[in-house]
This record gives structure tokens, C-alpha cells and sequence, in this order.
């Protein structure tokens, strides 16, 4: 199986369940709250480690007692935490308030994130260079992110990158991104057009296409998923299920993507891997605690 590294963030979510999001102004009474391992970098990692991946994680946490037990999580995931380095600023958090509908809002902190910088991708350099894929997100600094996906791509690796949290991007982090995952909001801001049907997403691919990525894989929640290239546009449905909490959908579709691509199934069998992956998700509370085993995932037909 393919060696996979995962460049991003590592957080501990606060997560507020309750009926509905209060308004500006509003105070409401919740029904529960936990601290669940999470962040994007780290969720993708955990994934892949579920999946039985050979996965390390490479970024940063703070030197108080919630790193310590995200460190403890991601290790007994299956991920590789050897290359996770402390610093001063303080781990990374996500307040997260999940509805009863399903829907999340969450505002991040990222603490110690933002100091994986490109001194730290340096003295991890031989991890790259070990691995066959790269992937990463937009947690930590941009300029990580180019530098990382530079340095992949000089060492003749598959890159993927997660542009999410939604942000432009310059032209270089494009091209060094062979394969993009982005849901229609990202894809939107990617790609300066609006993206409302099918029509819009191929249109709005096409121009990162246009900008040296291979391929694209648009997530549209339960609509399921796209792939884009040059030669191939496909629709993927969704799996049926009923959805108590999105959170992490995103992470574990690309945590069992790679997973699949890792093994050596075919693209689409690989995306169809994913989409199992983050069905099973949605059904659980939570972002690290609601992503299957691979057990699970074999196992699963939809409802």
C-alpha cells in the first residue's frame, strides 16, 4: 500500500449541541457538550489511519494538556504522530454548534496551527520524501501550503489538496495540486464564477483544469459528488442515510478517498470509498469519533 503524508491542522472541537443556532443578541439553552479531536489536517489523518492507511501527520500542537490527548487520539487511530512538534501558542480549537437538523457552524482558533511554517516542513523534509501522496488543507499558513506542495512535487509525488477553509489561491498552489477537492463554495471562490447546477461546476472546474490540475472532485453534500478532468466528467451519487451531524463529512470523503487510491482501486472505486466513508460519518456525533473502521466500510450497503 502507498505511503500517505497529511500536511494540516489539529484541533480540539467544542462542540454545542442544541435545537437551532441563536441569533445576534439571542442566548438559548443547549442539550450537550463535548471535546472531540478534530481539525482538517488531523480528521483526514485519522481517517486514513481507521482505514488501515500507513499515514503520517505532520504539524504542530501546544504544550498543555489538550495536545497531549489529540496526540494520544491520532495515535491510537493508526497515525503516525512521530513528526507532530510542540510549540508555545496553544493548540488549535473549533467552537462547533450542530443543530438538530444536522447543520453545523464553526468558528476556528488556530493556535499552534499557524506555526507550522516552512522551517518545520525542512527538518521533515524525509517524511515527503518517504511518502507517495501528500495531502493537505488550508488550516495552516498559505505559504505552508505552497511550500509543502512545492517540495511534493519535486520529489515526484500525487498531491492533493482540501482548499478549505474557502480562500483564493495563487496560481503556483494550483499547479502543484494534481487532484483538488473542493465543495461549491470553495469551488466558487477557486474559481471567481458562480457555481448553482451541474453546468456551473464543470464550467468552474475548468478553469483551475486550465490551470495544471489533473482532476477535481466537487463535493455537493447529499448530492453526492463530481469528478472533473479533462477527458472525463462523472456524477457519484450519495448513499441514504439520515444525517444528525455533518461535521467532518468532507475530511473522512477525502480521508477515504486516499484510502482507496492508497490501496490500489481504481478512481472510481476509490471515490465510491469515500463517499461510503463520510455517509457513515454524518450519522454520528462529531469529527474524529464519527469516522468508521474499515471493517465498517466494507460492510456497508446504504440504507
Amino acid at each position: 500500500m502507498k505511503k500517505i503524508v497529511v500536511v494540516g491542522s489539529i484541533n480540539m472541537d467544542l462542540v454545542t449541541i442544541c435545537e437551532r443556532a441563536p441569533r445576534g443578541g439571542e442566548t438559548l439553552l443547549g442539550k450537550k457538550f463535548m471535546q472531540i479531536p478534530g481539525g482538517k489536517g488531523a480528521n483526514q489523518a485519522v481517517a486514513m489511519g481507521k482505514m488501515k492507511s500507513p499515514v503520517s501527520m505532520l504539524g504542530k500542537i501546544g504544550k498543555e494538556g489538550m495536545g497531549n490527548i489529540l496526540l494520544d487520539s491520532m495515535k491510537k487511530d493508526g497515525v503516525d504522530v512521530s513528526n507532530i512538534e510542540y510549540c508555545d501558542e496553544a493548540t488549535g480549537i473549533a467552537k462547533i454548534i450542530v443543530e438538530d437538523n444536522g447543520q453545523n457552524r464553526i468558528i476556528v482558533v488556530p493556535g499552534a496551527n499557524y506555526e507550522v511554517d516552512n522551517s518545520y516542513i525542512d527538518r521533515h523534509l524525509d517524511t515527503i520524501k518517504n511518502c507517495d501522496i501528500l495531502v493537505t488543507q488550508l488550516e495552516i499558513p498559505m505559504e505552508t501550503v505552497k511550500y509543502s506542495l512545492k517540495k511534493a512535487k519535486e520529489f515526484g509525488k500525487t498531491t492533493i489538496l482540501n482548499p478549505a477553509p474557502a480562500n483564493k489561491l495563487d496560481e503556483e498552489i494550483i499547479s502543484n495540486s494534481d487532484y483538488i477537492i473542493p465543495n461549491e463554495t470553495e469551488l466558487e471562490i477557486l474559481s471567481g464564477i458562480p457555481v448553482t447546477d451541474e453546468e456551473s461546476v464543470i464550467n468552474a472546474a475548468n478553469i483551475l483544469l486550465d490551470k495544471g490540475v489533473k482532476g477535481l472532485i466537487v463535493t455537493l453534500g447529499s448530492k453526492g459528488c463530481m469528478f472533473i478532468s479533462k477527458t472525463e466528467k462523472k456524477s457519484f451519487p450519495a448513499y441514504k442515510v439520515k444525517a444528525i451531524d455533518t461535521t467532518a463529512a468532507g475530511d473522512s470523503f477525502i480521508g477515504g478517498f486516499v484510502n482507496g487510491l492508497a490501496s490500489g482501486l481504481t478512481f472510481e472505486e476509490a471515490i465510491d470509498r469515500g463517499t461510503k466513508v463520510a455517509a457513515i460519518s454524518v450519522t454520528r456525533i462529531g469529527a474524529q469519533t464519527s469516522i468508521p473502521t474499515l471493517e465498517e466500510v466494507l460492510n456497508f450497503k446504504g440504507e
